[in-house]
């Protein structure tokens, strides 16, 4: 059986054939747009699916080029800060160099599909530009629909693609192979490793080397921060020019989900937060532009709340972060955060948003704060709960809902389990667990 992951190999009957239906499911593409598009025969699995998400995330296959999500000093600010600045030395020398001649063009984008490094053959990148395939462009499932890079985050796995079988007609002479590139420490998605080209770009061995080479570089990554952590620890009261220079490998980060207490981790270095500190990052994470003293107050006690409290803790929360970084002490009038942390909820948001379910639910480990009652952090749980819920109801496939089965919070969830039913074979084995849990729900409600 082939791997559903790859393509047909081009230049032979069987890829010619792909090809022929993968156009001819190009000219019901209003059906697919309506949602009423039956699986076309011939059409892998996995482009049939990313065509569902892509038609339903609006994105419009007669638009030639993708959109700009950033200008030239925002992506030269956010390329200087993000993590994978720094193993770019490593996909220079394995894949950029070797393709210049090739007929090959090697892109990185980060986790939400914005292309930040674009480089290979001059030749084709001038033809390129021609469907907006550059840094700072946004090549993620909701904007293009799909392609390599947009449709390997949507699904958190390596993907070649084909190519009619992308969604917009205008990258239909391009085919292209990516690999997701996933933090070494959280295992968290950071970004995306591409090659786009003609038929080699979605040779075997062109997904092999892509995975070596991302392999090289997580490798990598990994090494160099452990050098950080041996130079922060070497002199914990300086910021030393080796820990200066290491902060890109980071994304400052708030583990909120699944815990009581979070975790509070910048510039390499982690700490766990009291309860109550815990909940004035949560929302104060939610809030970047920060909130008045009234406001926080309201978000984070029930009832009536105390400024004069509010400034203690606050207080006693700058003391901690300060023995992580100076630079990221909470400011006053308002209260924000002076640095950007990515929270774990928002990093769910962001890959619900953009239609990749499946590792929103990597990411999610269980309610957010669970026992808080603040109300800021109530409301901020309930949504990151509730968007989940409703993103698998509607599109996510049996494992993912079995999956979410398993929560503390999904533990009476009947229509989940029927929705499972419901997709499930009717002589699918899985069928009785799934009709064993209802039972069990109904026992258990009634008593």
């Amino acid at each position: 059986m082939r791997n559903p992951i790859h393509p047909v190999v081009p230049g032979n009957d069987a890829a010619e054939l792909l090809q022929k239906r993968a156009l001819a499911g190009h000219e019901h593409l209003e059906a697919w747009r309506a949602g009423t598009a039956d699986e076309i025969a011939g059409i892998r699995r996995l482009v049939h699916e990313s065509w569902q998400r892509s038609a339903n995330l609006k994105a419009n296959p007669d638009v030639p080029e993708a959109p700009l999500a950033m200008d030239r000093d925002e992506l030269e600010e956010y390329r200087r800060q993000h993590p994978l600045a720094t193993i770019m030395p490593v996909i220079k020398k394995l894949l950029v160099q070797p393709s210049h001649d090739s007929g090959l063009l090697v892109a990185v984008g980060d986790d939400v599909g914005r292309l930040l490094w674009v480089d290979g053959d001059p030749v084709m990148q001038r033809r390129a530009e021609g469907m907006m395939f550059v840094a700072g462009a946004d090549w993620s499932e909701a904007s293009v629909g799909t392609s390599a890079p947009g449709t390997a985050l949507a699904l958190d796995r390596s993907i070649q693609i084909s190519g009619a079988e992308h969604f917009k007609r205008s990258v239909h002479p391009w085919s292209c192979t990516a690999v997701p590139f996933h933090d070494p420490d959280s295992g968290a998605v950071l970004g995306v490793v591409d090659i786009t080209g003609t038929e080699t770009a979605v040779a075997p061995h062109t997904l092999s080397l892509v995975e070596a080479t991302v392999a090289a570089a997580q490798a990598q990554l990994r090494i160099e921060r452990l050098q950080l952590a041996a130079a922060v620890r070497d002199k914990p009261r300086r910021r030393s020019a080796a820990a200066t220079g290491g902060q890109a490998l980071y994304r400052n980060s708030l583990q909120l989900l699944g815990r009581d207490q979070a975790l509070l981790s910048i510039d390499g270095r982690t700490v766990s937060l009291s309860a109550r500190h815990s909940e004035i990052l949560a929302i104060l994470g939610n809030h970047p532009d920060g909130l008045s003293a009234d406001d926080l107050c309201a978000e984070l006690y029930p009832g009536e709340g105390s400024s004069v409290t509010l400034r203690a803790e606050m207080v006693r929360l700058r003391k901690v972060i300060q023995e992580l970084s100076p630079d990221a002490v909470p400011e006053s009038r308002p209260y924000r955060l002076p640095v950007e942390l990515l929270p774990d909820s928002g990093q769910v948001l962001s890959c619900l948003q953009r239609g990749a379910h499946r590792i929103a639910l990597e990411i999610y480990k269980g309610a957010l704060l669970p026992r808080s009652e603040a109300p800021g952090v109530v409301q901020l749980r309930e949504r990151v709960s509730h968007l989940l819920r409703e993103a698998l109801l509607s599109d996510g496939s049996v494992d993912s809902l079995l999956k979410y089965a398993e929560l503390p919070e999904a533990k009476y969830d009947v229509d989940l389990r029927l929705a499972v039913l419901k997709l499930l074979p009717p002589r699918s084995p899985k069928r009785a667990a799934v009709v064993a849990d209802l039972e069990r729900i109904d026992r258990e409600l009634q008593a």
